[in-house]
């Protein structure tokens, strides 16, 4: 099995941390292969998919979770929507020019960073957090101090490797009712966390990552959960959606194009309905009705 895409859960068995590793490449390059965005974007959707990715696997749910950072600068929005799998998918919203130089306040503007748990079973969850931070990690460090949850610290990077662009990252967690003195030894596994390249993360299978970093600690590595990008657009739901429309609407994109075309803004695929398709599809819904 392939050390990319894959996340790793490993716990400090002498302290009450817990941490995660995740590094992706060919998720991340299916995301990006049907849309043209600038390589500042490109490197913003890959650090959500590295934070998705990461913020996933410390939730004990089944169920679906977004990432979305939105703001008034020419980056209206970049998103991140994963779950429980670690099955991931984004886009982002351009309105303006974006420069190759361009960070993160720059692309954004005055924004917020807002994350969506919905579980399968029980209530959805939601939480906002201005983006104050540098970076991406220090939006996200803040979220967790503003939510009042575990202690958290989360280490990202992007890059190339061999020719192909990558991410990866890696999290550290305080464990509920930890021991006292915990806070300290985060402090400690932070500043060496802090160390890690993106090369290492890209290169390095995870128990090599974990010895260079924490050589003198007790560590034990769990199996690996494999990342994948999938897109859960189809036929079917812009069906539904289309149903959604009022028969003037409808009429009019037919007469004015002579079909509807419809293009999932995650993957770029294209599903095309011709006046004998909606038909069908408004026969349906009364049948369903009835």
């Amino acid at each position: 099995m392939t050390k990319h895409d894959q996340l790793h859960r490993f716990l400090f068995e002498s302290h009450s941390v817990r941490g995660e590793l995740v590094s992706v490449s060919e998720a991340y390059q299916r995301m990006l292969e049907n849309h043209h965005f600038p390589q500042p974007v490109q490197q913003l959707l890959g650090e959500l998919l590295v934070a998705t990715s990461l913020l996933t696997a410390t939730l004990k749910f089944n169920g679906d979770i977004t990432v979305q950072i939105q703001g008034d600068g020419p980056v209206k929005l970049a998103v991140i929507n994963g779950n429980n799998l670690q099955q991931m998918r984004g886009t982002a919203r351009i309105d303006g020019e974006v420069h190759a130089t361009s960070s993160l306040h720059d692309m954004i503007g005055n924004g917020y960073m807002v994350i969506t748990v919905t579980p399968t079973a029980g209530e959805r969850y939601q939480g906002v957090v201005a983006l104050e931070g540098n970076t991406l990690a220090e939006c996200l460090d803040a979220y967790f101090k503003q939510s009042e949850q575990l202690p958290t610290r989360l280490f990202i990077r992007t890059g190339v490797q061999d020719g192909k662009i990558a991410a990866g990252g890696m999290l550290l967690q305080i464990l509920p009712g930890a021991q006292e003195g915990s806070e300290e030894m985060l402090d400690h596994l932070v500043q060496l966390t802090a160390t890690i390249k993106g090369e290492e993360l890209f290169t390095l299978d995870a128990k090599e990552i974990l010895h260079r970093l924490y050589h003198e600690e007790d560590v034990t590595l769990y199996e690996p959960q494999q990342v994948e990008f999938r897109c859960t657009c189809s036929q079917q739901r812009c069906a539904d959606t289309l149903v959604t429309l009022s028969e003037a609407d409808l009429q009019e994109i037919l007469h004015n194009d002579g079909k509807i075309d419809m293009q999932c803004e995650f993957c770029g695929m294209h599903y095309v309905f011709d006046e004998k398709d909606i038909n069908e599809i408004k026969a349906t819904k009364t049948e369903r009705l009835h």
